[in-house]
């Protein structure tokens, strides 16, 4: 392909959007590289400290489009102490310095204050899309200064972490022609104006995704979709009203009218009887997120008969295995299933679902890719038959609420169980584990799963072995996450060149010393090996065989960071 000339090459390169694929594309050779540097508009920065934003603004001249990430993933659970960092100033200070015709910024768990928002508004004459994904540190007054300065926003959209609204007034900022065509703040604490939510959807045409917070009541909503009956991707806040009232009839009737809507979620207060009014809607859906909305098992079921088009489906346990039953015969085209743990369901009650709903899920839905589970209790027969009927999994995550439980009808380990998904599903890429496991599943692990990327262990192996499987045997491993097991010294120093193919190892609460730490540190300088517990002052002087409590190691073209804070000791 080299003889083509350089316009025809950029041309068919401009066809790939894969970041995998862009990367593979630029180590063909020097004339790609070059191509595929100059070429290149979007990028994705897995680790925010893994290259510094001035390396990446020299790499891609063209850039528009970024996506970063801050702290690991792990950072859900808790394990990660307060103000570890993530910070997305530094980033956007020198995009704004480079003059980078930045279009799209893409934040997950990073710090972004009202100062990093101001600065993003003014700094970028053509930006349209900011996605903030579990960030912390910012409040409405930023998002004003982006709806009034970013001229051409058509998408903004937060999740997963709340956001305080002082002054209540920001959504008064966008402009008189808005040019939205997404808008999320689901995740907004505090009262909304409804009179400039209103008006703001009747100015902004384009739009096809809105999800609303908990405090829009079902009223506005009616007014809403009157306005917009065009969106795909609807959220709803408060769905609780009287049957049979007037506002009631009204959204009824209205509701009716909307066609288009593919995607539902919110629900974040119910009353079970009004949930009859989306039924006419629920035909068509493809997606269904339900992982904040409190229902009750015989409502969700009543609602997942009419939903036969589902996708996705993200819901709590409290549908149990009965309501898992429904879906399976209901929805033949799932491909990605959720079910997370209710906040008021005890981990002793009867209540959640089972290793028995989740067989019933693999024999009705043979299409299913994706899976996140929390449940009570699993089997190795349930986990065979599971394999056995969905090798197409390339996500697999289970948690069971008792992370050491063995098989409760044999009281063997999970082994076989969880080795029959990696022999059967030669595609998987994420794969967390749960229950009583020995090495032998790690052997499994390392011999078949031949794609796995991700790796999630808790309270699992017997020795230093089952690390080092899994290490020598998954070449495309990028990220390893061990909690409260036996791996020690040997593990982590026996294979410390795979660290440097790897995006991060967390190990927290396992039998590595600091003495180790130090010497992975210094075998390999292109490693960041940080060590912490909570909010504890860092103690340089203490002995070499102690036990470290939490270790991160990532790799860094960056170097040692700048804002560590003082509880973090970086080697």
């Amino acid at each position: 392909m080299n003889c083509f000339p350089d316009e025809v090459m950029e041309h068919i390169f401009d066809y790939v959007t894969s970041q995998r694929d862009r990367n593979a594309m630029s180590l063909v050779c020097k004339n790609w590289h070059r191509l595929e540097r100059c070429n290149r508009k979007s990028v994705f920065i897995g680790n925010c400290y893994s290259i510094s934003p001035e390396r990446v603004i020299e790499r891609f001249p063209e850039l528009k489009s970024l996506a970063l990430k801050g702290k690991p993933h792990f950072a859900y659970f808790n394990l990660f102490p307060p103000g570890w960092g993530g910070f997305v100033y530094p980033w956007i200070e020198a995009l704004a310095k480079n003059k980078v015709d930045l279009e799209e910024l893409r934040l997950k768990r990073m710090v972004v204050t009202d100062e990093c928002l101001e600065l993003l508004s003014r700094s970028f004459m053509n930006f349209k899309c900011l996605v903030l994904v579990a960030c912390e540190g910012f409040t409405t007054v930023g998002l004003a200064a982006i709806a009034a300065n970013c001229r051409f926003l058509n998408e903004l959209d937060l999740q997963e972490k709340e956001v305080d609204d002082p002054k209540g007034q920001w959504l008064s900022c966008f402009p008189d022609s808005s040019s939205l065509v997404s808008l999320n703040f689901a995740c907004l604490q505090g009262e909304i104006n409804l009179g400039a939510l209103e008006s703001l959807v009747a100015r902004s045409p384009n739009l096809k995704s809105l999800r609303l917070n908990h405090t829009v009541p079902l009223s506005a909503l009616q007014r809403i979709l009157r306005q917009a009956p065009q969106l795909v991707d609807l959220g709803i806040g408060s769905f609780i009203h009287v049957p049979n009232s007037e506002t009631y009839t009204k959204l009824k009737n209205t509701i009716i009218k909307c066609k288009s809507i593919t995607s539902l979620s919110g629900f974040f207060e119910v009353a079970p009887h009004c949930l009859s009014a989306i039924y006419p809607i629920c035909m068509n859906l493809t997606a269904l997120d339900l992982s904040y909305a409190r229902i009750q098992s015989r409502a969700l079921i009543k609602l997942l008969r009419h939903c036969g088009k589902l996708q996705r489906l993200w819901i709590m346990d409290c549908i149990g295995d009965t309501g898992l039953g429904v879906v399976a015969s209901t929805c033949k085209d799932l491909q990605e299933l959720r079910v997370f743990r209710s906040a008021f369901i005890d981990r002793n009650d009867p209540l959640g679902v089972s290793e028995k709903g989740l067989v019933e899920i693999s024999m009705g839905c043979p299409k299913l890719h994706s899976l996140i589970y929390f449940c009570q209790r699993m089997t190795n027969a349930a986990l065979i038959t599971v394999a056995r009927n969905c090798p197409n999994f390339m996500c697999f995550r289970l948690w069971i609420f008792d992370p050491v439980k063995p098989d409760p009808d044999t009281m063997q380990p999970l082994d076989e169980g969880f080795g029959a998904i990696v022999q059967s599903c030669r595609q998987l890429r994420q794969l967390s584990l749960s229950g009583q496991l020995t090495d032998r599943v790690f052997l499994y692990i390392g011999v078949y799963a031949e794609q796995l990327e991700m790796l999630s262990i808790a309270c699992a192996g017997e020795s230093d072995k089952a690390m080092l499987y899994v290490l020598n045997g998954c070449k495309k491993l990028r990220k390893l996450k061990i909690r409260n097991s036996p791996f020690g010294d040997t593990a982590l120093l026996m294979d410390i060149e795979k660290y440097e193919t790897m995006r991060s190892l967390w190990m927290s609460s396992c039998n590595v010393t600091i003495g180790a730490c130090k010497a992975l540190a210094e075998k390999m300088p292109r490693l960041n090996v940080e060590i912490f517990n909570e909010n504890e002052k860092v103690d340089c002087s203490v002995d070499d065989g102690k036990k470290v409590k939490k270790l991160y190691v990532y790799r860094t073209l960056a170097g040692r960071r700048k804002d560590a804070p003082e509880h973090v000791w970086s080697l």
